[in-house]
């Protein structure tokens, strides 16, 4: 097995031209921030922290482990403990995904991020995400018929196949 520390799974293993991974990579994760902002109070959008950080493209990964994250980590964590109340609750999940970026150690990132047990954890949030949305909705058939009820499902359901699709191709 190929393994390429610097890239999400999808990009090191599934396609050759890198196109593919970076533009469905990226689109997700902004589409993941998108949903969840909109739909927070439901959903545990906490929870989506760990499944961005193993799907963020490659190019905002490293960004973000340098300096420039380090500054946006601290900054964060000084609003957060001293002037609470100027610190909004909507900047508390990408404070979270930066200070987790920052902090993560090197082996973690190169054994998790890129293999087919990021893609497993992933599968796990993104399942329980779903379930999560179609209890908050009242079942299945309401998660459709309420307002943003079809754009939010299938968001989630997007967030849920990406990892079905990529585990299969890595297994067969």
């Amino acid at each position: 097995m190929m393994s390429n520390t610097s890239g999400g799974f999808l990009s090191s293993q599934l396609c050759t031209e890198g196109f593919l991974s970076n533009t469905f990579g990226g689109f997700q994760v902004i589409h993941t921030f998108l949903k969840l902002l909109n739909h927070a109070t439901k959903l545990g959008e906490l929870r989506v922290v760990p499944y961005i950080f193993l799907n963020l493209p490659s190019v905002l990964f490293n960004l973000l482990r340098r300096e420039v994250g380090k500054w946006i980590a601290f900054i964060a964590v000084v609003l957060r403990l001293f002037f609470p109340r100027h610190f909004p609750d909507w900047l508390e999940m990408p404070g979270l995904l930066i200070l987790l970026l920052v902090v993560a150690p090197n082996f973690f990132i190169e054994t998790i991020r890129g293999s087919w047990l990021g893609m497993l954890i992933c599968l796990l949030i993104s399942c329980y995400l779903l379930q999560k949305h179609i209890r908050a909705s009242g079942g299945f058939k309401n998660s459709f018929t309420q307002s943003h009820g079809i754009s939010n499902t299938v968001g989630i359901i997007a967030l849920l196949v990406f990892p079905v699709w990529a585990l299969v191709v890595h297994f067969f």
